[in-house]
């Protein structure tokens, strides 16, 4: 049991540099003097490129800000910070440049010397298929196959999403702050909770409602910081901006938004039970939550993989398009577009994706809203082929040909009812999701390489 009646921890962006953290409202949630800093800063919702690519997505200053807040902010009041998914993916090369501007910040603010851990979570692709060529069964997520040879050869980068376990060996070993690969986003707050001998159902739900930070509050405002409180009986999140507050109603949302069933979160190591769950407003700015459940997995412990593999290298045409009659036979217009295509690369490795923004007044592929035929169309033009060459090929006769199409009630030419880009641009190579899977393991730290080293002055 806890020493403690309750825990203190200040989150202040759910994706740490995705876009800078605002200020005022971390600020004042320092002067709560929060036990733990926590925050998030990976996803795979920014897709499979950044992991393939091994590569963050967003801007070298922005996580530099976000860090160098978090540092001072904790390093002066003498308690740890916890990182999860360092650098959008996690890798192991995002995880050594974070411990890099760790280390240069401490240095720049004169901080005293302390312990920085860190630990990778990068799994090599020659261990995953020598396990399955032991026979090991790696069970596909979300209705995806089991794993093959064939896909995992497929495969550029993986990394194995972590649970509670490295966060708190690595508290156990002394660590002021920690930098972490590729996390479970609730497990990042968790450890702290569950390390402090508070409920399990508590600590998972306290990491749910706080990793996507003012997410969970309104008005609507992102980058703002909370504060989650932990009891050993309930649950308390207050939003630090000024103008925020967590109610009953965006706390509740924000706990069951993203899922087909909304009252159940898989977490590393179980099932977040949400179905019974209690929310009073606490106070203006807080409200409190009581009655989750965990439901630990049963049998042998599980890991989840994320995996990325190149399909080619990759060009984009954008093409805008305004003659009422063309805007009325766009699909008739881009299925011309695509044979020209197969036309040119018959028998050659490539593909063409057509995306059309503003088809039936709204964007892609959402329900119309009236029967308003649209002014304009804009269509993206994906190519993509094992070349830069080819790749720009592809892009750019997908591009042209729409401006060729030939529609047999046209008579003579349309050549000045469509607004061409004539060239295309250079994009990050394609790459494809080739993991979303779990594989048994006999540890839960088997796939995580826990480093301790020293920072500061």
């Amino acid at each position: 049991m806890s020493k403690k009646e309750q825990l203190k921890i200040l989150c202040p962006n759910g994706h740490l540099g995705f876009a800078p953290s605002k200020e005022e409202s971390f600020w004042i949630g320092v002067e709560e003097k929060p036990d733990y800093y926590c925050c998030d800063s990976g996803s795979n919702d920014i897709g499979p490129t950044p992991l393939g690519a091994d590569q963050s997505v967003s801007p070298y200053e922005w996580q530099v800000h976000d860090l160098e807040m978090l540092l001072v902010a904790s390093r002066k009041q003498g308690v740890p910070m916890l990182i999860g998914s360092s650098g959008d993916t996690g890798s192991n090369s995002r995880v050594d440049m974070y411990v890099d501007i760790i280390k240069k910040l401490a240095e720049k603010h004169n901080i005293p010397k302390f312990k920085l851990g860190y630990f990778y979570s990068e799994v090599p692709v020659e261990y995953v298929i020598q396990k399955l060529k032991e026979g090991v069964v790696i069970e596909g997520l979300d209705g995806r196959p089991n794993l093959t040879i064939e896909e995992a050869e497929a495969t550029d980068r993986i990394v194995a999403v972590a649970g509670v376990h490295p966060f708190m060996k690595l508290l156990d070993m002394g660590a002021d702050v920690i930098i972490g690969g590729r996390s479970s986003d609730p497990c990042i707050f968790a450890a702290p909770a569950l390390r402090e001998g508070f409920p399990e159902a508590l600590s998972y739900y306290l990491g749910k409602v706080m990793e996507c930070a003012s997410f969970c509050a309104e008005p609507y405002g992102a980058k703002e910081t909370i504060i989650g409180t932990i009891t050993h009986d309930e649950v308390r999140v207050t939003a630090m901006h000024p103008k925020q507050r967590c109610t009953v109603e965006s706390v509740a949302a924000h706990a069951m938004y993203e899922r087909s069933n909304p009252f159940y979160e898989h977490v590393a190591g179980g099932l977040l039970d949400m179905t019974n769950c209690s929310y009073r407003q606490y106070d203006e700015k807080t409200c409190a939550i009581t009655g989750p459940k965990f439901i630990p997995t049963e049998g042998q412990i599980k890991i989840k993989l994320e995996g990325a593999g190149k399909i080619g290298e990759r060009y984009i045409g954008i093409a805008g398009i305004r003659d009422p009659y063309l805007v009325a036979n766009v699909d008739k217009v881009i299925e011309w577009a695509k044979s020209q295509v197969e036309e040119r690369f018959k028998g050659r490795e490539h593909q063409v994706h057509f995306h059309v923004y503003g088809k039936n007044g709204v964007m892609g592929d959402l329900e119309p809203m009236n029967n308003a035929q649209p002014h304009e169309l804009c269509i993206v033009v994906e190519g993509i082929a094992p070349t830069k060459e080819e790749a720009y090929e592809v892009a750019m006769i997908g591009s042209r040909q729409l401006f060729y199409a030939r529609l047999p009630e046209v008579k003579g030419t349309a050549g000045t009812a469509a607004f061409i880009i004539d060239e295309v641009f250079p994009a990050s190579p394609a790459y494809r999701w080739t993991l979303n899977h779990v594989i048994p393991v006999n540890d839960p730290l088997e796939l995580f390489q826990i480093h301790m080293t020293e920072a500061g002055v």
